[in-house]
């Protein structure tokens, strides 16, 4: 446990911004499963509208520290490959 007054603060920003992190990541992982499930039910117009959402929150994701950059990138990279797949 902190013991100096600093080191209280620093726990408690801590502790708001992991449980911020870890809400939006949730969120997104959330987003991708259910875009995920669109694309093997072949539904292109869903996969679509949940791609955008999916893009939205993983480019928010990446904005803060939770996740890097070229992760997010990368992930986004796959899903619209996948989404493109299935209007073939």
């Amino acid at each position: 446990m902190a013991n100096h007054k600093s080191s209280v603060k620093r726990a408690k920003q801590e502790k708001k911004r992991r449980m911020t992190n870890k809400t939006k990541t949730a969120a997104s992982r959330t987003a991708v499963k259910a875009l995920r499930a669109a694309v093997s039910k072949g539904d292109v117009a869903e996969a679509r509208t949940l791609l955008v959402k999916a893009q939205s929150l993983l480019a928010k994701l990446a904005k803060s520290p939770a996740m890097k950059k070229q992760t997010a990138s990368r992930k986004t990279s796959r899903l619209t490959k996948l989404v493109a797949s299935i209007n073939k």
